[in-house]
């Protein structure tokens, strides 16, 4: 599952727009998921990662956008009893 919303924030709010893109760096023989993003942001998520990268902050690497592809399905169905409950408590005595 992806986020319904573009990963950056502006002003202190969320953006609104629907992602379009997949941001992921690869590196070495890896591909690590950032976030994701709407075409309105491309630019300033690209930018933001090459100064994180600079700074030792985040992997170096190749940055790629990645377009998001709609899947659609009307053969999967669930209801309440689909939903699997953890418990997030550790279970040291």
């Amino acid at each position: 599952m992806l986020p319904d919303r573009c990963s950056v924030m502006e002003e202190g709010k969320q953006c609104v727009n629907t992602p379009e893109f997949i941001v992921s760096i690869v590196a070495d023989q890896d591909e690590y998921m950032f976030g994701v993003t709407c075409q309105k942001h491309k630019q300033i998520v690209s930018g933001k990662i090459g100064l994180l990268q600079n700074e030792g902050k985040i992997r170096d690497g190749k940055i790629i956008f990645s377009p998001v592809k709609a899947v659609g399905t009307d053969c999967i169905h669930g209801d309440s009893n689909d939903f699997v409950q953890i418990d997030m408590k550790s279970s040291k005595n």
